[in-house]
């Protein structure tokens, strides 16, 4: 995978090199009268030193770049030649893996291969120029450090001291944050450092006026940015901008303005993704003045694609770029200039913006002459699955329901079609570029729907319990009867004891006759209630005299009833997708509705057991369901009919194609305790049961709805 990489580097770089050779328009046997003579590489004291030695001094330190991923140094020398024979130098030795030197015309770069980033610093010792590099670590981002090194993103060249003329923040379309300072030139110095989880940006040789010397909370904008501020620390001002989460950072300038970036970090970073991020190669520029077409094709050498220019892109532009990917420095140089670029492939035209809408305009024009003029044809179209009718309404731009005019047309305004219901057909007429989107259209259109099997199971279930108790009190005295004297106490004055002044008057001889009727003699009838249509079981205890003449008789009842019941309905059916399904079972139930008239009419009502259902199918395989079901039973006899129990579900849910889940479920406890007593003689402890009857019961209904959906991706499966 390594060497890998290597090779796709180096074809990029002969790409660009050749690229570059070609924009020059020089030949390569222009001869320089400076030239490169060797390239030697050695270790100093920690450092690693490339010594480049020419036939004649350097007028200055030649300027240069950095690119972070691959890790490479690029360096230009002007007026100088290649005297090596050869444009590859194999090093392997440190950190230097190899140097390419490119000629074009009376230029000449070397590019330094590296096996890890790092700074450098050029200087001239006579004919020989030293290229010194020091290796860097990778920047940690998102603030997972606690302080870096300083990074002099520029250096100073100011004389004298400046004002700075203005502070702002913007907020990016990927939601990053950009804090911009307008600097009064573009020779201030800058650096950047990180320092805990912040961001510290010194500008040296620089003034704040007091107007700008506050704090900026920035939190509403949504970006990892949460405040700014900015203040005079000796002869520089410090900016300190506080983000928060994973992030990380990029800076650029463009003339006069300064720009930090701030965004949250993406998971891989070198990965080329569509929209509005940038997550190109990253790379470092630094040019005062550089022509826009030269800088372009500098972008190109880094990257796959092939860059044509237009001839009217011209300009300079003065340009400060510090690991920034490739992608974002080129919409940087284009919205500076007003350029714009079309991608077709791995080749890219860049040109005004202007330039481009004209060209785009005159092929929108051309191709709709030729439309308008090129002839047309009839095809026909044999649709095995969707109905004919509705696809002609679409293609006419009508809508499905014959109103017409709800969608935009699809034909061509020459175009025109025909359906045949008869053998589901199409005929269309239209030019034949029409003719080929139609088919394609059609072809995805018309496929068979998948379908779904729904089963629902409507579970009922009750538990009832219940348990009473009650007694019988009375007693009989008959000595009144048989030729004795009733009642109890002196002869003088006597009580007679019993369930109701006909039983008393007939045992005092008040009321004339025989016998007694038993149901007379009880003081005390509080029985036990019967549950399920079942009395309550007795018994009877009866204590009487020796000559059978005095009677107390006791009764006590007793029952308890348990009852569980279950009922089951399994309704099931089969649909397309996305369309509505109806399966119900039942009666009817007749009743009396009056009419206008006065007189009655018979209508019906149903009492169904009735599942409707619609599925979608998600393109994950999931299942959505539009439900609606109803579990009616007959219930009370009234005056005017049968009343209905309604159980009824509505509802909408996502489920797992073969998964089962309850959609519903009503849960209904009823508990009822009833005492019924003789007043004070019911309330005496243990003896007050013989005054008194007591009733509790209980039900426990419960229902539950399933459903499970199963799409159906064969005939088989549906039996």
């Amino acid at each position: 995978m390594k060497n890998m990489q290597e090779i796709q580097t180096m074809g990029k770089l002969r790409a660009g090199l050749f690229a570059l050779a070609l924009f020059f328009g020089a030949s390569a046997a222009t001869h320089a009268q400076n030239a490169i003579q060797s390239i030697n590489s050695a270790q100093q004291a920690g450092s690693e030193v490339v010594r480049i030695e020419l036939s004649e001094p350097l007028s200055a330190v030649p300027s240069g770049f950095t690119v972070q991923t691959p890790p490479r140094i690029a360096l230009d020398l002007p007026n100088v030649g290649n005297a090596l024979g050869r444009s590859n130098i194999e090093i392997n030795q440190g950190n230097l893996r190899s140097v390419n030197v490119a000629q074009a015309g009376d230029r000449t770069r070397l590019v330094l291969n590296l096996k890890q980033a790092a700074n450098y610093r050029a200087q001239l010792q006579g004919k020989v120029l030293l290229v010194v590099m020091e290796s860097t670590a990778s920047p940690t981002a998102g603030g997972s450090s606690t302080s870096s090194e300083p990074v002099h993103f520029a250096e100073s060249q100011n004389p004298s001291q400046l004002p700075l003329k203005g502070i702002d923040f913007r907020r990016g379309q990927d939601g990053s944050g950009r804090v911009v300072v307008d600097l009064p030139n573009n020779q201030v110095g800058v650096d950047i450092r990180q320092q805990g989880q912040s961001l510290v940006v010194e500008f040296l040789r620089s003034n704040l006026p007091e107007s700008l010397r506050k704090r900026l909370d920035v939190t509403d904008f949504g970006t990892p940015v949460q405040s700014i501020s900015a203040f005079q620390s000796g002869d520089r001002v410090r900016m300190v901008v506080e983000p928060r989460g994973a992030w990380e950072h990029s800076a650029y300038q463009t003339d006069n303005q300064f720009v930090l970036e701030v965004r949250t970090q993406k998971v891989d970073p070198n990965k080329l993704v569509q929209g509005p991020g940038y997550a190109g190669e990253k790379l470092s520029l630094n040019f005062q003045n550089i022509e826009v077409r030269a800088l372009l094709q500098v972008i190109a050498d880094f990257t796959n694609f092939n860059v044509v220019t237009s001839d009217t892109v011209t300009g300079s532009v003065t340009l400060r770029l510090k690991d920034v990917p490739w992608d974002q420095a080129l919409d940087i140089i284009l919205q500076a200039k007003g350029l714009g670029l079309r991608k077709s492939g791995n080749v890219i035209l860049i040109a005004p913006k202007d330039e481009l809408a004209a060209k785009e305009k005159v092929e929108l024009e051309a191709k709709a002459q030729i439309a308008s003029l090129e002839p047309v044809r009839t095809q026909s179209f044999q649709l095995n699955y969707t109905k004919a009718e509705d696809v002609a309404k679409g293609l006419a731009g009508q809508s499905s329901g014959g109103g017409g005019g709800a969608s935009s047309r699809i034909l061509s305004s020459r175009g025109s079609v025909i359906a045949e219901s008869r053998t589901n057909q199409l005929f269309i007429t239209d030019i034949p570029s029409k003719l080929e989107e139609i088919q394609a259209m059609i072809a995805k259109i018309d496929i068979p729907v998948r379908q779904v099997l729904i089963e629902a199971r409507i579970v009922e279930a009750g538990d009832t319990f219940g348990r009473s108790l009650g007694v019988k009190l009375g007693s009989t005295d008959l000595r009144g009867l048989r030729g004795g004297v009733a009642g109890y106490g002196t002869p003088e004055a006597s009580v007679g004891i019993g369930g109701n002044m006909n039983a008393i008057g007939l045992q005092t001889g008040q009321v004339s006759g025989t016998t007694i009727p038993f149901n007379d003699t009880q003081f005390i009838n509080l029985p036990a209630v019967g549950q399920n249509n079942y009395n309550a079981a007795t018994f009877a205890v009866s204590l009487f005299s020796a000559a059978a003449n005095r009677f107390l008789n006791l009764e006590i009842s007793a029952l308890e009833a348990d009852g569980k019941g279950k009922v089951v309905s399994s309704p099931r059916v089969i649909t397309a997708d996305q369309v509505k399904a109806l399966i119900e079972q039942g009666e009817e139930l007749p009743y009396q509705m009056a009419t206008s008239s006065g007189a009655t009419a018979l209508q019906f009502r149903k009492a169904n057991l009735k599942l409707e259902v619609t599925p979608q199918i998600t393109p994950e395989g999931n299942v959505i369901l539009d439900v609606d079901v109803n579990k009616d039973s007959v219930g009370r006899n009234t005056a005017a009919g049968f009343a209905i129990d309604t159980k009824h579900v509505r509802t909408q849910i996502l489920v797992e194609n073969g998964g089962t889940v309850v959609i519903g479920g009503i849960f209904t406890q009823n508990e009822r305790d009833d005492v019924t007593k003789v007043p004070l003689l019911g309330d005496i402890p243990v003896l007050g049961n013989l005054f008194k009857t007591k009733t509790r019961t209980t039900a426990k209904t419960e229902l539950l709805v399933f459903l499970t959906p199963k799409v159906i991706t064969d005939r088989t499966a549906a039996r």
